[in-house]
């Protein structure tokens, strides 16, 4: 990866509907070179997807939450797949620490958060942190040398 591959990564974070020719226009590259390019990124797993940012609160999802659990090892391969089919898990981890899993999910009312803990809570010990608000967003790694 070269600093032309950053540029454009760069870009493409910033806005993954950037065209082409914008991205040729900024990398001193022509529109099949950029192409290629990105084609490799995508082919190399570089590139994962191409994703819109929705804001939760517009569609109704005023609560935003982490979710610390403690999954045994052995319950992991049943644990994710439970996980994986709930839409409302936006984001599922294992970390170190005291808990193995962190959790981030979004519901529309705390009395929907309460049944999920409920539900989670058969898999291991829980620990629930509500957002009031997010400062710095969801954005994309740093690109740059």
């Amino acid at each position: 990866m070269d600093d032309i591959d950053r540029r454009i990564l760069k870009l493409l974070q910033a806005n993954a509907r950037t065209s082409l020719k914008t991205i040729a226009e900024s990398t001193f590259l022509s529109s099949p070179a950029v192409s290629a390019r990105i084609e490799k990124m995508e082919k190399d797993g570089i590139i994962r997807g191409y994703h819109a940012e929705v804001d939760p609160m517009k569609l109704g999802y005023h609560i935003l939450a982490f979710i610390n659990l403690d999954v045994v090892p052995e319950d992991k391969p049943k644990f994710y797949a439970y996980a994986e089919s709930i839409p409302n898990v936006l984001e599922c981890s294992c970390v170190t620490g005291e808990y193995s899993m962190v959790l981030k999910v979004a519901f529309q009312s705390t009395m929907e958060l309460d049944l999920f803990i409920g539900q989670l809570q058969r898999y291991g010990k829980t620990s629930t942190q509500i957002v009031f608000s997010t400062h710095v967003g969801p954005r994309g790694v740093d690109v740059e040398d």
